[in-house]
Order: C-alpha cells, then sequence, then structure tokens
C-alpha cells in the first residue's frame, strides 16, 4: 500500500475530476469560495512544473439555475441545456479568474462522448489537450451539455474523466467527492470504515454503493465514481477516491480515500470510448462463424457473416454486435447505412463489387473500428 501511495505522490501527468456539489451552493450558483480552495491546491501541485494536470469540472448546469431563476436541477433535457448554456461561461470565468492570482491561462476544451468514438475528433481532442500542457496552459474540460443527447445524463463526468485520463495518457485520475472514499456501509452510521485498498472488483462485491448526495445540483453518486475508477484501472490508469477537502493529501500521496490498483493495460484510446462511452444506434446479427472471427480472432465483419439488421444509422454510427441468441459481443462503427444492409447479407464482397460496385468491396465494421465487449 505505501509504494501504491509512493507512485501516487510521484504521478507526473494527472487528471482531477471535481463534481458539482463541490462548486456550488444547494440552491445553484457557483461558491467562489470553494472554487478558489480548490484552485489553490491545483496550483501548488503544478508549481514547480514537473507535474501537469487536467481538471474536468462538471458545474455548468449547476451554475445556470440560479441565474435562470430555477430552484432545482430541471428534469427536461431543453432546459437542462439552457442552463449549461449560461453555466458553463460562468465557470469558465470563475476558473480563469481564480487561476490568474498564480498567472496561470486557463482552457476550455469541451466533449461529447459520441464525437470522440470517431478517429478525427479523437485525434484532435488529444493534440489539443496535450498542446495546451505543453504551453503551460491548464485544461479544464467538461461534457458539451448544451447540445448532448443522452451524454447528459452520463454520470456527473464521472465516467468522462476515466475517459480523458486514458486520452492523455495520464499517470493517476483523481476522483474529487463529497465522501472520503468508499466504506463498507454507510458512511453516517457507526461501525463502517474506509476501503483503503482495491485491487479489483472482487473487493467491492460485498459492498453496497451508495447513489447521488442530496445537494440536488449533480446527477453522480458514489456508483458512477465507483464505475469511472474501475474503467480507468482496467485501462492502467491508478484511481484515487477522495473528497474535495483532502485534494491536497490525496494529491500529494497521502493515506486519504480509496485507491483503485490498476487491473489491466492500456488499450486503443478510441476504441476504449467507444466501449465505454458510445450509444449504438442499431445492432447486426452474426451468423456462428463471424462471432468466432471478431470475437475469438480479432478479425474484420464481413457482409458473408451478418444474419440480420435492426435500428436506423447511417455510416459512421457505432452499432452492437450479437450473437443469434441476442447477446452483445462486440461494438463498432459501421461504414454503411442501415438502409444499404439487407442487400448485403449473406454476400461476399467480390460478389457485391461485381454487382454494386468497388465502393461495396469493404467491411462492413472494420477490426480497428471494433471492440470486443466482455462476458
Amino acid at each position: 500500500m505505501a509504494r501504491a501511495r509512493q507512485a501516487v505522490g510521484e504521478a507526473r501527468r494527472i487528471v482531477v475530476k471535481v463534481g458539482s456539489s463541490s462548486l456550488t451552493t444547494a440552491a445553484g450558483g457557483l461558491d467562489a469560495d470553494r472554487v478558489d480552495a480548490l484552485v489553490d491546491v491545483l496550483a501548488k501541485v503544478r508549481s514547480g512544473g514537473e507535474r501537469e494536470l487536467v481538471l474536468v469540472s462538471s458545474g455548468a448546469i449547476a451554475a445556470g439555475l440560479a441565474p435562470l431563476g430555477l430552484a432545482r436541477r430541471p428534469r427536461d433535457l431543453a432546459r437542462q441545456q439552457a442552463a449549461a448554456s449560461v453555466g458553463q461561461g460562468l465557470l469558465m470565468a470563475r476558473y480563469t479568474a481564480s487561476f490568474a492570482r498564480y498567472g496561470v491561462r486557463v482552457g476550455q476544451v469541451l466533449l461529447t462522448s459520441d464525437d470522440m468514438s470517431r478517429r478525427a475528433h479523437h485525434r484532435n481532442a488529444s493534440r489539443t489537450l496535450d498542446k495546451l500542457l505543453a504551453m503551460g496552459a491548464f485544461p479544464v474540460v467538461n461534457e458539451n451539455d448544451t447540445v448532448a443527447t443522452d451524454e447528459i445524463r452520463f454520470g456527473d463526468n464521472d465516467r468522462l474523466a476515466a475517459l480523458v485520463a486514458h486520452l492523455v495518457h495520464a499517470d493517476l485520475l483523481v476522483l474529487l467527492s463529497d465522501v472520503d472514499g468508499v466504506y463498507d456501509g454507510d458512511p453516517a452510521r457507526p461501525g463502517t470504515s474506509r476501503i483503503s485498498l482495491v485491487r479489483g472488483p472482487e473487493d467491492l462485491a460485498h459492498v453496497e454503493i451508495g447513489s447521488a448526495g442530496k445537494a440536488g445540483v449533480g446527477t453522480g453518486g458514489m456508483v458512477t465514481k465507483v464505475e469511472a475508477a474501475r474503467i480507468a484501472a482496467a485501462a492502467g490508469v491508478p484511481v484515487v477516491l477522495t473528497s474535495t477537502v483532502h485534494a491536497g493529501d490525496a494529491l500529494a500521496g497521502a493515506d486519504t480515500g480509496t485507491y483503485f490498483h490498476p487491473t489491466g493495460r492500456r488499450s486503443a484510446d478510441r476504441l476504449l470510448w467507444l466501449q465505454h462511452a458510445s450509444t449504438p444506434q442499431g445492432s447486426l446479427t452474426l451468423d456462428d462463424g463471424a462471432v468466432r472471427a471478431v470475437v475469438e480472432r480479432r478479425k474484420s465483419l464481413l457482409p458473408a457473416g451478418i444474419a440480420g439488421v435492426e435500428g436506423e444509422f447511417s455510416a459512421g454510427d457505432p452499432v452492437e454486435l450479437r450473437d443469434r441468441e441476442g447477446r452483445p459481443v462486440a461494438r463498432g462503427l459501421v461504414n454503411f447505412d442501415a438502409k444499404e444492409i439487407p442487400r448485403l447479407i449473406g454476400r461476399s464482397t467480390h460478389d457485391l463489387a461485381r454487382d454494386l460496385g468497388p465502393e461495396y468491396e469493404r467491411e462492413v465494421v472494420h477490426r480497428d473500428d471494433l471492440v470486443v465487449l466482455q462476458p
């Protein structure tokens, strides 16, 4: 455990995620003192020039509530997006002013989960974040809530933070909450204790993870934070989950919060987004041979292996690949529109090229755009 905490203290590139409840009042609106306190910690950590930080910050919707006269977070998407539109500017203005006390410039990066599954968008986001860090700016990342649809209910940016940690090749992910770690029961009840180390999912098998907090300004809770920690750890990134007030201690490698030990290796960045952040727009049913080719041999999906199609999607959209029993086995970016698929089913690419043209002599889902789902 001591060696793990030492590695935390020595991490060079770090992604920190902070939630709405740590930045705003319960009534909505930014709490300047809270923002300044967090910035004080982050500025100190990077002051020596040896450590690089990226902040994934929630709070845009919450910051927009009071200015729009909303008593609480609205349920309908249109008003959530309106609040985000007002609040995002206020949030960035607050960070800009707070970091200016240290002579640090702030750069805003807005991401959508769907876009990040696509090659060009993923590559551009990676370049932007790397360049901001290289130029000494402090990147503040948020999901683009003003245009997001399903993503707006994504889990208070926790999963986004895990994916950003992988995107920037971070050495550490720190998830800040209003609770100082994962407990083996309700932290408010006597007799419960903090779980300081999680080596794998089995260490939490007996733990009932709590839901969103009482503040009512965010969407996340311990469930989404633990899931985000598992995603990052499975991708080779260690995670510390602790409270915002203990952020400085966590970044220094002190024994605070819950440490999630890496459980896997890094994979292709974009495929992690495809697996955990994309919303399938339809599905393709595969015959038994195609399932074996895709799952066991990591091959591309060819038209000959398709047995059926469902949904409405366009070329480039994420789709789910299923076996004949309807079980999801993989996810990938499809190269054809849904309406084109029926005439491709069961046919070889050679025959399709002869009958329909050379543009049909290609994979339905290329192996570079495909991720196998764990059973």
